[in-house]
């Protein structure tokens, strides 16, 4: 006697589907289109997760730099400066405080000039 998998597979099949909610004509309704968009997704999506970090950092680091630009110094300059004064700030941070707090960040840059 053979046994079928129907219970699975009808829990393999909604699971997907559910997962396809968003998609577009076939690929949220047929199993097959489902699974295969559904699959394509994942992988874009474990991918960008490390490439929005890469993204993000370059975003800071602009924003540094442009900040540093108005107070007359480079953005190599400024992080050179920030290390010899053993000032531990990541980029994150510092793009913070030159885009919320432009006097704090003013200040924090010429103390590390000054070190």
């Amino acid at each position: 006697m053979r046994v079928k998998g129907g219970l699975q597979a009808k829990k393999r099949h909604k699971k997907y589907l559910s997962m396809a909610k968003g998609f577009r004509a076939g690929r949220r309704t047929l199993y097959r289109s489902a699974r295969e968009g559904v699959e394509r997704g994942l992988c874009y999506a474990y991918r960008d997760r490390r490439v929005r970090k890469r993204e993000m950092r370059s975003l800071w680091i602009v924003r540094i730099s442009a900040a540093a630009k108005e107070l007359g110094t480079s953005y190599s300059r400024l992080i050179d400066a920030l290390n010899k004064a053993n000032m531990a700030i990541d980029r994150k941070m510092l793009s913070e405080l030159a885009t919320t707090d432009p006097q704090g960040f003013a200040s924090l840059v010429k103390t590390a000039q000054a070190a």
